[in-house]
């Protein structure tokens, strides 16, 4: 395992919300393998347009066939604010866009690896990328 200057596994991120139990799960499921993520709390460093943009590529990549969509592969819809913006007929752009201003919109957590990126609901769904 290769640590960088922080000592965190090299390529291995997690959008985490300490509030959120499927986050931490997935963070201790990690924690249990040894794997020490670079972590984003993404609602005090919100990613871009450009970095959710790649983020979205990953999750279809890594899902393939079953990638259910922008909408329901990365959102969450029920978040107040997602009706507030009238988001329902949305583009995938304006989604980004939407999400980028609104962090609250990312689902959460999203685990990246170099063996793949998952949308980790429930938290055991990261283990099919380590």
């Amino acid at each position: 395992m290769y640590l960088n200057q922080r000592g965190a596994v090299k390529n291995v991120t997690i959008y985490h919300n300490p509030k959120c139990s499927n986050s931490r799960g997935a963070l201790a499921l990690l924690a249990e393998k040894g794997i020490t993520p670079t972590v984003v709390e993404y609602l005090k460093t919100p990613p871009g347009k450009a970095e959710l943009k790649k983020l979205a590529a990953a999750l279809k990549a890594t899902a393939g066939k079953d990638w259910p969509g922008l909408r329901e592969g990365m959102l969450r819809t029920k978040e107040p604010v997602y009706a507030e913006l009238r988001l329902k007929d949305a583009s995938d752009d304006q989604l980004l866009a939407a999400v980028a201003e609104h962090p609250i919109l990312l689902n959460r957590p999203i685990v990246t690896t170099p063996k793949g990126t998952v949308l980790a609901r429930p938290p055991e769904a990261v283990k099919t990328i380590l």
